[in-house]
């Protein structure tokens, strides 16, 4: 009896710490710590979170929950969306822009052919100084997150950093 009671208790404690750990990488600490490790690669000042931008960026991931279709929100912030079928984190969602460094050149301030870089450039644009992100539940399923920047970046002729 003693040995089922603990596998029990294992399993519990197993799985309340892998939700703890999902949600964690939701918080804005974690989104701003996912920006912050990118800015720091290349130079950049950290980026701090702000709560009227968080605002912006919840009230439009909220307006979008109904279908999660990428369709930027046309504001005056920068804005990186993502969405995905599963339970998208926060942290992955910063990861999978800052992969796009993979198809930025610097020295050209230009992406790879055919491939997309903005989402990048955007989390290390050096003029951005505040941030707030995002993440709603789809009623399709999947997840919507949404990340705003302060002042926005991505300028044509301006090099992110």
């Amino acid at each position: 009896m003693g040995i089922k009671i603990t596998s029990l208790f294992l399993i519990s404690l197993m799985t309340l710490t892998l939700a703890r750990l999902s949600l964690c990488q939701d918080s804005p600490q974690d989104f701003v710590n996912a920006h912050n490790a990118a800015r720091a690669q290349v130079g950049v000042d950290p980026i701090s979170w702000n709560e009227t931008v968080a605002a912006y960026a919840h009230d439009y991931a909220s307006k979008r929950s109904e279908d999660c279709n990428l369709v930027h929100s046309g504001g005056s912030y920068g804005e990186n969306l993502a969405w995905s079928s599963a339970d998208l984190s926060g942290t992955d969602a910063v990861n999978m822009w800052v992969a796009e460094k993979n198809d930025y050149d610097y020295n050209s301030n230009t992406c790879a052919d055919g491939k997309m870089c903005g989402h990048y450039t955007q989390v290390v644009w050096r003029n951005s100084v505040h941030l707030g992100c995002a993440k709603v539940q789809c009623s399709t399923g999947g997840t919507f997150i949404s990340c705003n920047y302060d002042p926005p970046g991505n300028f044509n002729g301006q090099r992110p950093y």
